[in-house]
């Protein structure tokens, strides 16, 4: 199992829900979060005077995949994130030693 955490810009959020739905992704994790990357923040204009914005919103996504699955998550992910502008986010993937799902017992892929 993997976990596939997306960083992406809020307004894509549904593009990508909708893009793994037809993967068979039954649940995913969503988190409002601010960052910066190499676009360092940008200068924003408000009421006349030009302010530093430093930490840019973004929408981290979490979701837990068999192996199998975890190319097309990403894929999927990435076309439907994508913007072509500086800022469309980032994707890691790391190993999941261990899943339970509390109400029933069942653990691991079964627990997905």
């Amino acid at each position: 199992m993997k976990l596939v955490m997306a960083f992406i810009k809020p307004f894509k959020l549904d593009e990508v829900r909708e893009a793994l739905t037809p993967l068979g992704v039954q649940g995913l994790t969503v988190t409002e979060v601010k960052g910066f990357g190499r676009q360092k923040g940008q200068t924003e204009i408000y009421r006349g005077a030009e302010y530093q914005v430093s930490f840019l919103p973004k929408i981290k996504i979490e979701v837990v995949v068999p192996d199998e699955l975890v190319d097309a998550v990403m894929e999927a992910v990435a076309k439907a994130a994508r913007t072509d502008k500086i800022g469309d986010g980032k994707i890691f993937v790391l190993e999941v030693e261990r899943a339970l799902r509390i109400r029933t017992g069942e653990t691991d892929t079964s627990a997905l």
